[in-house]
């Protein structure tokens, strides 16, 4: 059972039962691609933009010759129906992955349903689209009747209240669950309003492991995720996330329908999302939750053998200290090889025996399998110290006395994407931040993609080459599109130069009076960007005590409720960390100053990122460049998108830390940034502040607020 499942969205249910099947289904030629791209921009209520329509021409073109294409599009280019009328009009079948919810439902409700319609009349077809996710985003019906397993479900009734009903909002969460599976089509979580929370979901579905098969499971004929998938296998336009296509290309078994074209929106975000797919954790309480699942089905022996493993490696993690782990310590190790072990025997026993007095036996001994299986994956996977992975000790909370565990990533995903991800099909990646420096090498690289494969009208006649064969990489070409904003018109670009130095301590006076000073200019209109959520906390606590400003902070509320409130009211600051850098979209009056407290280089004590960054260094690159410049150079570009979101916006994005301006390297990320009207004149960006705030429309008055919000 794959770990994928969809949710049906396509248009055409509406069309006539009896309209004739269309008898051209083919691809459209490339001549009429204005014609499709023109309809396509006016049913969605916009206007083509010379970087879109360029952007459309050259994702044709990649499909019609097989190549690979990176695509930079500003901001506004409308780079969605830029990708989606070619693949449309091409004819076979595309599959989309983007990083957000947010993205993949403006495509399937907004973008994608206009589009079909509007170019029905030439395409002279309706095609399907779907979204498709994992299987534990979708409620389990066997779970919602049957009930959870009970090791999930402790402490969700108390016992007193039983026959009452439930004692707390996670018992409360749980019976709107059970009574939502009665009314919604889909079980699809995204269209349960309100939500629930991540653990209140979590007993009412299940991951592909726990499924215990349509054929098996007596709610199959009625599952929502098996009726989804089977919808999506007929869906000309699949929409997915990158997690999707990370399992795709990491587990070597197929979870996405056959295609011909692949594009991946927000491919900035791709690495990320690959090595989070590709890290697997041993911590002490998922070994113990083994132990409780086995305990219900297991021989004694077994379990007591898991049980033992269990209390060796939970003394040991409660003394480690955290940091990278280059090679597992011999008592370690032995603790590990214990788990391992000790779940071979559990899987091989939960195999053989049977206990018919449990009524729900399948679902019991599934859940335990999973289990089981998790960790003797993950235990095989760290005894085997590969080169090719990094392993290290991390603690839940980093600064007390949180439970410890072993984590272990890949070093690289370049390898893997660059095996698994190009092959059959064209790919077309595109992202508003994909130059760093003012080239495309750098993310390219990372995507599995190195520039001496760049096709030969990209790269110069000094340059050597590429490989030649079966095992060469693939060939790509990268294109900018431009951005339909001014930005030396729109916004300026603001270096504290004459502050300190940030060090390690989030505490920096001076740059807080900076800060006070910006924001009282500016009449509030500020998203704070800190690189770390210490610091973002400390300048929340500060300012809240200087200024009649409302400051939000990260963390207070939901991140979607938090960004309305902030949307809502020109004179309130939203303060928080990196979320925040990639994920605010607030065009107008109330997003005028976008701060950046430091360069957000990685922490120096990052496993994950050292581990990187040595590994260049051995092979003779600079590894601060490739790997610490590229990830803070990112995450600026991004931050600084933030501010001009629509034609009409303008604002300063101000960077408080002097490296920006004084460094070797602030250049680099001054060029991976939008190109803003560039400063380092504190008293000009005040006078600029202060003529904005007047110019902006008025707002609500805003009530002083001296302590800390209520959560």
């Amino acid at each position: 059972m794959t770990n994928d499942s969809a949710s049906l969205t396509g248009p055409g249910d509406d069309a006539p039962a009896d309209e004739a099947p269309d008898d051209l289904p083919g691809a459209v030629p490339a001549s009429r691609l204005p014609e499709l791209l023109h309809a396509a921009v006016t049913a969605v209520g916009g206007v083509e933009r010379p970087g879109q329509v360029r952007m459309a021409e050259a994702v044709s073109a990649a499909v019609d010759t097989g190549e690979h294409l990176l695509v930079q599009a500003g901001t506004g280019t409308g780079k969605s129906l830029a990708y989606l009328v070619p693949a449309l009009a091409h004819g076979d079948r595309v599959v989309v992955a983007t990083a957000t919810l947010a993205l993949q439902r403006q495509l399937v409700e907004r973008d994608l349903p206009r589009t079909v319609d509007a170019l029905h009349p030439v395409l002279r077809r309706r095609p399907l689209f779907a979204m498709l996710k994992g299987r534990s985003n979708y409620l389990c019906l066997h779970r919602a009747n049957e009930g959870t397993p009970a090791d999930e479900g402790e402490g969700l009734f108390d016992p007193v209240e039983a026959l009452g009903g439930p004692s707390g909002k996670l018992g409360q969460d749980v019976l709107r669950l059970r009574e939502w599976a009665g009314e919604t089509d889909t079980g699809d979580r995204d269209d349960l309003t309100p939500g629930v929370s991540d653990k209140a979901w979590a007993q009412l579905s299940v991951t592909s492991k726990e499924c215990l098969g349509a054929t098996r499971c007596p709610y199959g004929g009625e599952c929502f995720a098996e009726a989804a998938r089977e919808r999506a296998k007929l869906a000309d336009v699949v929409v997915t996330n990158h997690a999707m296509l990370a399992i795709d290309a990491i587990e070597g078994a197929p979870v996405l329908p056959e295609h011909g074209l692949l594009i991946i929106d927000e491919a900035h975000e791709l690495v990320n999302r690959v090595t989070g797919a590709a890290t697997a954790e041993l911590s002490v309480h998922a070994v113990n939750r083994a132990v409780r699942r086995a305990a219900k089905l297991a021989n004694e022996k077994a379990v007591d053998a898991l049980q033992a493993a269990a209390e060796n490696y939970h003394g040991l993690m409660e003394t480690a200290q955290p940091g990278r782990v280059e090679e597992l310590p011999e008592y370690l190790a032995y603790a590990v090889a214990g788990i391992r072990d000790a779940c071979r025997q559990v899987i091989t026993s939960l195999g053989e025996t049977r206990d018919r007095s449990l009524s729900d036996e399948d679902a019991v001994r599934k859940q335990a399998m999973a289990s089981a299986e998790t960790l003797h994956e993950t235990a095989d996977r760290l005894l085997q110290d590969s080169e090719y992975d990094v392993v290290w000790i991390e603690r839940a909370d980093r600064f007390g006395l949180g439970a410890a565990s072993l984590r272990v990533a890949p070093l690289s995903v370049s390898g893997l994407l660059r095996e698994n991800l190009y092959k059959d099909r064209s790919v077309v990646l595109t992202s508003a931040t994909l130059k760093l420096g003012g080239d495309f090498n750098g993310v390219a690289g990372s995507l599995g993609l190195p520039a001496e494969s760049r096709l030969p009208d990209q790269r110069s006649a000094a340059e050597p080459e590429p490989e030649q064969g079966e095992d060469a990489p693939p060939y790509w070409r990268g294109i900018d599109v431009g951005s339909p904003f001014s930005y030396p018109k729109q916004g300026i670009l603001y270096v504290a130069k004459h502050l300190p130095a940030p060090g390690r301590e989030p505490d920096r006076p001076e740059m807080l009076d900076e800060l006070t000073e910006l924001i009282g200019a500016a009449g509030g209109r500020t998203l704070g960007l800190f690189s770390s959520m210490r610091a973002a906390q400390a300048a929340a606590e500060a300012l809240r005590g200087r200024l009649d400003n409302r400051i939000l902070l990260q963390g207070e509320d939901t991140l979607g409720e938090l960004i309305r409130e902030f949307a809502s009211d020109a004179t309130t600051c939203l303060f928080g960390t990196l979320s925040l850098w990639q994920g605010v979209d607030v065009p107008g009056s109330a997003c005028q100053l976008v701060v950046m407290d430091r360069i957000p280089f990685p922490r120096p004590d990052d496993p994950l990122m050292s581990a990187r960054q040595k590994d260049v260094e051995q092979r003779g690159g600079n590894g601060f460049m490739a790997v610490a410049a590229n990830h803070a150079a990112l995450l600026m570009a991004q931050g600084a998108g933030r501010l001009v979101r629509a034609a009409d916006d303008k604002g300063i994005v101000a960077v408080l830390d002097p490296r920006l301006a004084t460094a070797r390297y602030g250049g680099y990320f001054r060029s991976s940034m939008p190109d803003f009207w560039y400063t380092t004149d504190r008293n000009q960006v005040r006078r600029s502040l202060a003529a904005i705030d007047a110019s902006a429309p008025p707002v609500r008055p805003v009530t002083k607020r001296t302590t800390t919000p209520t959560t």
